[in-house]
């Protein structure tokens, strides 16, 4: 996922996208951790977005603690 593309979520949509970045990062170290899988170039890019949505969300001050609740 793009920076712009993230900018361009509105909150609620950032919060629900984080989630699902979360899920998806957790799914490919359990994956890897069971060697399962193939191409461990996809954990890099699933941290990244994860760190992308972090950053945007703390840019915009969206309170990640209540919202992921």
């Amino acid at each position: 996922m793009k920076g712009s593309d993230v900018h361009a979520l509105n909150d609620h949509d950032l919060v629900e996208r984080l989630k699902q970045a979360r899920e998806e990062a957790f799914s490919l170290r359990f994956r890897h951790a069971t060697g399962e899988l193939e191409n461990t170039a996809g954990l890099r890019g699933a941290r990244r977005d994860v760190a992308r949505l972090l950053t945007v969300a703390h840019q915009r001050g969206i309170d990640l603690q209540k919202e992921l609740r």
